[in-house]
């Protein structure tokens, strides 16, 4: 029996990509008919859609799809959640982790949903920066928590494979808001992310 992968892709958009990919092998120099690039282009146009599905997702939709009501207001925190992300600036990836935290404020979401928003906003072209922030807002937003706080650390390809080349650079940003604006609770909150289970 033959191997047959299944995929949903818009086949306007492939097609388009494709011929766009093409070009751009051509334009570099490269043939884009020989045998190791035929099919290249097809094969960038699908990551390419994959890399970017986060412009087709609601975070919002995915926070109420598991939004329940708890009296608890003890602070939850989710860390080390991988995240991949393509560079808007020169389209190149940059990866590393998430670590969220919120209080409750009468609801609280499935833990699996603060990564899926992660990845919503993970998979379009970003800044670290604004990716940051649009996490702290979604959580925000859905939960209406009494605080909510994120940090992202990453390394960016286009730092280590261009520009000035430093392999071993690691970016971080932080976002914080409601309660962990105070400096015990923002403190706590870094601490624990921190730390390491025995």
């Amino acid at each position: 029996m033959a191997y047959s992968k299944i995929e949903k892709y818009d086949e306007d958009v492939t097609s388009g990509l494709i011929k766009n990919y093409q070009e751009i092998l051509s334009s570099l120099g490269e043939d884009p008919e020989r045998e190791g690039l035929v099919k290249t282009p097809e094969r960038v146009a699908k990551a390419m859609q994959y890399l970017t599905q986060g412009y087709t997702m609601d975070p919002k939709a995915i926070i109420h799809s598991a939004k329940f009501k708890e009296e608890g207001s003890e602070m939850i925190i989710v860390k080390d959640i991988e995240l991949y992300s393509m560079c808007e600036h020169h389209m190149l990836p940059f990866f590393g982790k998430a670590h969220i935290a919120y209080i409750p404020n009468g609801y609280i979401t499935g833990l699996s949903k603060l990564a899926r928003v992660v990845d919503v906003y993970s998979r379009r072209f970003q800044v670290q920066e604004r990716l940051t922030t649009q996490i702290l807002e979604a959580i925000k937003e859905g939960l209406n928590p009494l605080g909510v706080a994120v940090v992202v650390e990453a390394k960016h390809l286009c730092m280590m494979m261009r520009g000035v080349q430093k392999q071993n650079s690691v970016t971080t940003t932080s976002a914080f808001d409601g309660e962990f604006l105070k400096n015990t609770t923002r403190s706590e909150f870094l601490k624990l992310i921190s730390a390491k289970l025995d």
